[in-house]
């Protein structure tokens, strides 16, 4: 086997937080964490929401890796990262044992299968049709709505793997269904229905990554999740409007 480098530790610890919708400046930070603790204290770290660049000081060859494919949040894995860095600037873990561990956290499969996701899904959107100012009839079609649409987004983003196409079609369904259940007299108000069904969809995390990125000054990783929030947010309007355009 090969002997394990730090610069290989460094960029599958910052592959796994990216893949997992870790901040950009999380991301370096750890990098260089693990970097000091292994005696490279001039190591150089770069990320962006698509790629990882890694140098153990400013004059050494650069090495990146591309991310292919970010999970909205996985905080499991950026917390098992963090913790794995920690270990190795308390000097618990050499650099095999730490890739061993960080191979294992990036094989391991997400904490929560899409069944849970969905029930969560379905009892958020339901909340929230209350919370905004709906009647307890609205909590059933909005759970109902909701639950269904995140189960939409889930399965056109397995097959298509576009991101933005998965969240029209998850809103395009939720607002189908939110439209004959109240078309049906099944709830109260059509737009409390809607808000709630929609909001397991809304790109929260990445409007808040994209701030504080920005505060950190990130400012390209910043503009670019803030522009990802933006076209999230547009999918997920368009196909609730397409809705209202036939009807």
């Amino acid at each position: 086997m090969e002997e394990i480098t730090v610069e290989q530790v460094c960029i599958l610890a910052g592959r796994i937080m990216l893949k997992s919708g870790a901040e950009t400046y999380r991301v370096e930070d750890t990098m260089n964490r693990i970097a000091a603790a292994c005696g490279a204290y001039d190591a150089q770290s770069y990320a962006t929401p698509t790629v990882v660049n890694f140098s153990i000081d400013w004059a050494s060859t650069t090495k990146f890796s591309r991310i292919e494919k970010r999970a909205t949040a996985d905080l499991d894995k950026i917390a098992e990262v963090n913790s794995i860095s920690r270990q190795i600037a308390d000097g618990k873990l050499d650099l095999e044992e730490a890739y061993e561990l960080l191979l294992e956290v990036d094989n391991a499969p997400l904490q929560y299968t899409p069944l849970v996701q969905t029930i969560a899904a379905a009892f958020v959107s339901g909340g929230f049709a209350v919370m905004f100012g709906g009647t307890w009839p609205d909590f059933l079609p909005a759970f109902i709505a909701g639950g269904l649409g995140f189960l939409g987004f889930l399965v056109v983003d397995r097959l298509l793997e576009i991101r933005f196409l998965a969240e029209f079609f998850g809103a395009f369904i939720l607002g189908v269904l939110s439209y004959l259940f109240i078309s049906n007299g099944f709830g109260n108000a059509l737009d409390k229905v809607i808000i709630g069904a929609v909001m397991p969809l809304v790109p929260g995390l990445l409007i808040t990554n994209a701030v504080r990125d920005l505060i950190a000054g990130h400012l390209v990783a910043g503009v670019s999740k803030g522009v990802e929030a933006v076209l999230t947010a547009f999918a997920i309007g368009a196909g609730v409007a397409l809705i209202f355009a036939f009807v």
